[in-house]
């Protein structure tokens, strides 16, 4: 059992919505204090007032766009002024910054925590179409290993989350069939829950997690063990 994290003070950028939204719920249920960014306010409302039912921790939001250095720092000091510091940035959104945000509040925390949500995209697998997708999710894990290093003296870990196929609000859109394809190119046969992602963001956030750092934990349901079709056909 994890050591429990109730109280602490956690950010998740990219919170409103699919895979953010997962990994807010699972801090929320831990009763952590949890701050989502976003730019869309009637999404962050809807997620903060869904989070808050769960009666555990308290979740609101702050409008912010992370390709913006002077939002980031805003993002911070919100955190610090209604939490008391930054224990955990998980940081889901799409653009990440090259910038030392939160590292002071991270540092006094004692017990500091970044969690990038990358992608088997990219760092493991390839898809026509996605070179500019897959080539971002690659660069954070380059970005994480040295980060880690620079970090790791202040006592700060930085990990990632590698997601697989995971169903999110959007995939409704798509049609059974597509969900029915995505299914079968993974051995469990389902796809993966945005609480998935976020269990695995929990661990890296934990106590247990302090002496782990620089490492990425592909969470797909085995998705990219099969060496061909042929592999997937045997299961039958």
């Amino acid at each position: 059992m994890l050591t429990p994290i109730h109280g602490r003070s956690v950010v998740v950028t990219g919170g409103t919505k699919g895979i953010g939204k997962g990994i807010a719920r699972v801090f929320a249920k831990q009763g952590a204090h949890v701050l989502l960014t976003g730019r869309d306010e009637a999404a962050a409302r809807t997620t903060c007032d869904e989070l808050n039912a769960l009666g555990n921790g308290t979740v609101s939001y702050v409008l912010s766009d992370v390709a913006d250095r002077s939002s980031c720092d805003q993002v911070a000091a919100t955190a610090i002024e209604r939490h008391g510091g930054i224990d955990v940035l998980c940081a889901n959104a799409g653009i990440f910054p090259d910038a030392k945000l939160s590292l002071d509040a991270l540092t006094t925390s004692g017990r500091g925590r970044i969690i990038l949500t990358s992608s088997i995209t990219g760092p493991i697998t390839g898809y026509p179409g996605w070179s500019h997708y897959g080539a971002s999710k690659a660069a954070q894990l380059g970005f994480m290993r040295t980060a880690a290093v620079e970090l790791a003296p202040r006592g700060i870990t930085v990990n990632a989350v590698l997601p697989g196929n995971v169903a999110t609000e959007g995939l409704a859109d798509l049609g059974d069939d597509y969900r029915r394809s995505m299914e079968m190119s993974i051995p469990m046969r389902q796809l993966g829950d945005v609480e998935d992602i976020g269990n695995a963001c929990l661990y890296f956030a934990s106590d247990e997690a302090r002496y782990v750092t620089g490492q990425a934990l592909v969470v797909d349901g085995g998705q990219v063990l099969p060496e061909s079709l042929a592999a997937l056909e045997a299961m039958d």
